[in-house]
This record gives C-alpha cells, structure tokens and sequence, in this order.
C-alpha cells in the first residue's frame, strides 16, 4: 500500500522544516563515529579506573575486541513499573558473557511516580526530572568506554529523558528493554468511580484506599494507558524495542527471555560487528511521524505531545502542534483502552496488541515501512510477535484479526474515523485536548470563566457549590516558567462530577493533565503560558470561553480582555520546599510547551 497522501504531506514538511538542525546533528553523529570504539582511546589508566571491579571479564575488556555494553537504569521500588528492573543488571552482564560481550551499569537516572505526586507539591518537579534524566543519562556515559548503550526505564518522564540523551549520544547503538504492565486488578472503571464518590463524599477514606490498593496491586506499569505505557508503544513504532516487547508481564519466562535477547541485540550492532545501527540512524524524521500515528491510532497520552517534540529537537528534527492534529486527522482510532475505553493494556495486548496495530496501519498506508529498527530494516518486523519454544524465543506474524472487536479494531472500521487529539488556536493562543474519550456532543463547549490559580482553590469551590453550573474552568500560572507545568489529574473526579450533573463542563490550563484523563473536554498546554505574557494571565470570572474540538477553536469571547492588565500573582511559595530551590534555573529557562518545555533542548 504506498503511503497516504496526509500523512506524507506532513513527513514531508517536517523534513524541509528539520534541513537545517538535522544535518548538524547528522554531521556531529558521522564525526564521533569515525574515531571507532570508544575504549580505544582511553589510557591504561582510565581503563584500570573503568574495569577495576569487573572480576571475571576484564581480559575481555582489556583485548577491546569485545562489546562493551553500558546498562542506563531508571530502577528504584518505590515504582512498580520500575520494580523489577532491579535484577536486570545481573541478568544483561550473564547474557553479555553468552553472547562474548561485557556489560556494566554506566548509571543510574531518577524516576519519579506521577502517580504519589498528583496534587502534590513534588508534581512540579515532574516535567522537569525529564531533563535531569537526559543529565544523568550524559554523565552515566560519559566515561566513553561503552560500544552500546541499554535502557532500563518506563515510566512518564523516564522514556522521554532516556531517548533525549540516546540521541544526544546518537553516534551509539542503543536499546530500550521494558519491565511490563503489572497483572488486571480492579477495574479501572470502578476505580474512577469510587473517586467521583469519594470527591462527593458518599464514602469514605477507608473505602477509596482499598479501591487504590486493588487497582495498584503490583510489580509492573499501572494497567491504564497513561503516559507510561504510551512511552512502551511508541518505543516498538519507533523500532527501539523488541518487537512485542512492551505489554509482556513481570515476572514470566518470556519477559526473561526478551530481555536476553535484547542484549544480544544490543552487542550485535555495536561498530565491531557487521550490523553497526546507530540511534541517530533510527530516530530520524519518519520514525518520529510513525511514533505520532501510533499515539493517535491508539489514543495515547497528551504528555507525549510535549515530550516527542523535545526527544526529536534531540535528533535535529523540528516537530511542531500541527504535526500532531494533522497525522491525528488522517489516523483511524483502533484501540479502546482505559481511560477511552473499559479495557487494561493486558486486554489489548491480548486482544492483538501492537503486532496487529502496526500490521494495519502499514497495510493502510499510514505508517512509513522503510524505516530503520534496532532489530534490522523496515517496520514491518514489529507486525510479528514473540513466543517461547522449549526455551527459545521466536518470532511469529502477528494476528491479522482482532480477537476482541470491543478492544481493538481494524484501520478500515475503526472507533472513529480521526484519532484522539487536536490542536485549538485562538487569542487565548495554542494548546491540544485529547477527544478520544470525550463525547461527541462535549467537543464544544461555551460557557463563563471561573478563574483559579491553584488546584485546591478548584476543589474548595466544588465543595461550596459554587461550580454547580455550566462553567469553564480555568487554571493557570502552571506553565513550565511559573511552576513547573504539573499534571492537574487530581482535578478529574471533581470536574467529571460536576459534568455527570448535566453541566457543560470544560478545563482550559497552561499546565498539563495526566495521560489517563479523559472524558472531560481539557484545552491544555496552552502557550503563552500566563507567565509568559499569554492572554490567559488577564481573564476574570464570568468571561465567556469557546472550547471548540470540533473547529479547533480556543478563545475568550468577551470583548476588552486585551486591554486589561495582566495579573501578578504572588508565585514566592513555587521557589521553595520539596526541593523546588533547586530548580530555579530550569524555571527561568525552560521553553514554551509548543516546543517541549524543555531546558536542555
């Protein structure tokens, strides 16, 4: 099938658009190729330094004929996602030494839980641990004695971090290695339920722990598709994983064995063999286009449309919003998945998976196939899946059928004919909401502003009934400059409650929401952020707000409001506490959100 006309359109300006910065970038790449293995050129000295705790492998890394593989983890049990990563480590150095290489940990990177920091101060650290993890990732190898690099990490801020620095070090092989999602617990449904009633207090506290505790249960990724697992979705469109690697439980023989594969993969694609493939060869303008599809087709998190933008700055290639609302208009839904829809990420995996999703959208012309994989040329390889025989780990095509239409269906008869995201523009400025959970008859929304500048005020005016009405919502100075750009996720049950009553309910932020919201129509992202001048920073009460998904829409109707002076709130309390001091630096110069919010790119 060649590939549809939208989506070749939009590769193609992202292409014209990135000829500049991604021939630097290239450039750079080919020159620290050339100077070959990096242990070459490290004296006697730095290698004794490099291999003194190495018993049992330092002839082969001192006779440099071996790859060398540097292991980058995000472990730590506080995350359950990141939880089993804690044995891994031993287990890529034994599968190295089977496949005549080394392996050691080059460092290890933060990894913060969204999930115990929402509606917390911590929360505004979030966004920002994305770039200290790129930091962290630079210094890990930095020591120049690795052939190739493996990527131990999952979660929200953690994947994005990881592939800016793997680019950054684009000259080395690279491979992103999951833990998987944990086993089905509560349903997510139920669990969101228990929230609205909690928010309306007709249970109480006892009642909504144990209603946490039985949906968060377990060593692996929380089962909803929120960031997270999007992040394992777009690392198989963008051929950094394995192909089935993402949605394979903690704990099992195949998620084992997939990870010693990945480790034999990982040393033979270093330049002392004959597969040299180079991140900076993968992550090129048409796997960036393929990893936008897949979000859209899937319906995956918003954080990804800040987060692709910086992974691909990274890479010298120049992603903007539109991109994102253009590929979405031309992707067909395909997947029904908590928070759009009942099902877990083990029921899609079940139900086909990523295997069948690629395999549709490559049929449909809607993904680029000629693009570079750690596992060899073209996308078509991550249309198979793994199985385990007596031991060994094959590959098999993929299923071409659904095994659960109600979870997964077919590009030509999809949920809906666009995919989950669009960009809204106006004199409020630029942001993106995600319709894939929304209803239909939600995607518009005109109602009168309440304006509030922290969450708790919102959750204070729910109790006291004044939200009990048609009303936009509207909370900002939570850009990246003023405090951060926290997901305001703690916002959902009430906001949903208010919306259930009956009411044209709408959210409109310069901050972010979690990736496992839904249903209420969120204008986020918005940029200029209040703090940088954006005209959110002079709406009062009662200014009447168009949220329109339908047109792509975002503005303040009300006449004047651009006469007003801009508000100036007392921000002192964001500089301080919990470790914000510091992050004073990345507050003062982080970009907007329509190029990442980043500080390092």
């Amino acid at each position: 099938m060649p590939l549809d006309d939208r989506i070749a359109a939009v590769t193609d300006r992202i292409v014209e658009r990135s000829r500049g910065p991604r021939t630097t970038y290239l450039a750079r790449m080919r020159k620290l190729a050339e100077d070959g293995p990096r242990r070459a050129h490290l004296t006697c000295g730095n290698q004794a330094h490099a291999y003194a705790a190495m018993e049992g492998d330092k002839d082969a890394l001192i006779a440099a004929r071996a790859p060398n593989l540097g292991i980058v983890t995000a472990y730590n049990d506080m995350l359950s996602a990141h939880q089993p990563f804690k044995d891994y480590p031993d287990r890529i150095k034994a599968a190295a030494r089977r496949a005549g290489a080394t392996a050691q940990v080059a460092g290890g990177v933060p990894a913060m839980c969204d999930g115990v920091t929402q509606g917390q101060v911590g929360m505004e650290l979030s966004l920002f641990s994305r770039d200290v993890i790129a930091l962290a990732t630079a210094v890990s190898l930095s020591h120049n004695t690795f052939d190739a690099a493996i990527y131990l990490g999952v979660c929200d801020k953690i994947v994005p971090g990881l592939v800016i620095a793997a680019a950054t070090f684009g000259y080395l092989p690279g491979i992103f290695v999951p833990a998987g999602p944990m086993t089905s617990g509560l349903p997510n449904d139920e669990k969101s339920r228990v929230r609205q009633q909690f928010a309306q207090g007709l249970v109480g506290r006892d009642a909504l722990m144990a209603a946490e505790m039985a949906s968060y249960h377990g060593p692996g990724t929380c089962t909803f598709y929120g960031t997270a697992n999007s992040n394992q979705m777009l690392m198989e469109f963008m051929g950094l994983h394995l192909p089935g690697a993402s949605f394979v439980n903690p704990g099992t023989p195949l998620r084992d064995a997939l990870t010693d594969a990945a480790t034999d993969r990982a040393a033979a694609i270093t330049a002392l063999g004959n597969a040299y493939t180079p991140v900076c060869d993968i992550l090129d303008e048409k796997a960036f286009v393929n990893g936008i599809v897949g979000l859209m087709a899937t319906g995956g998190s918003t954080n990804l449309v800040i987060h692709l933008v910086a992974m691909a700055r990274a890479a010298g290639v120049i992603v903007d919003c539109a991109d994102f609302a253009d590929i979405s208009a031309a992707t067909p839904l395909m997947a029904r998945v908590y928070p759009n829809g009942l099902a877990d990420v083990n029921h899609f995996h079940a139900a086909g998976g990523l295997a069948y999703m690629i395999g549709e959208l490559l049929d449909a012309g809607l993904l680029h196939p000629d693009t570079k994989t750690v596992v060899g040329q073209g996308l078509s390889l991550y249309a198979q899946e793994p199985t385990l025989k007596d031991g060994a780990i094959t590959w098999t095509d993929g299923p071409r059928a659904s095994l659960n239409d109600r979870i997964l269906r077919p590009a030509r008869d999809p949920f809906q004919p666009q995919g989950g995201l669009v960009e809204l523009v106006g004199n409020l400025g630029r942001g993106v909401m995600k319709v894939s959970a929304v209803a239909s008859e939600r995607h518009i929304i005109e109602a009168p502003a309440a304006i509030f500048e922290d969450q708790a005020a919102v959750k204070a005016a729910f109790q006291s009934g004044e939200l009990n009405r048609d009303v936009i919502v509207v909370v900002r100075f939570h850009g990246p400059k003023a405090n951060g750009m926290p997901e305001l996720h703690a916002l959902t049950p009430v906001l949903a409650v208010l919306q259930d009553r009956g009411h044209k309910v709408a959210l409109v932020t310069d901050g972010r929401m979690s990736g496992a919201s839904g249903k209420v129509p969120s204008a986020i992202h918005v940029a200029p952020e209040a703090l940088d001048g954006g005209l959110i920073g002079k709406l009062i009460d009662g200014d009447i707000i168009r949220v329109d998904a339908t047109h792509g829409v975002l503005e303040v109707l009300t006449e004047g409001v651009a006469s007003r002076p801009h508000a100036t709130p007392d921000l002192s309390a964001n500089s301080h506490g919990v470790g914000r001091e510091l992050f004073e630096i990345f507050r003062q110069t982080a970009g907007p959100a329509t190029i990442g919010a980043g500080v390092v790119v």
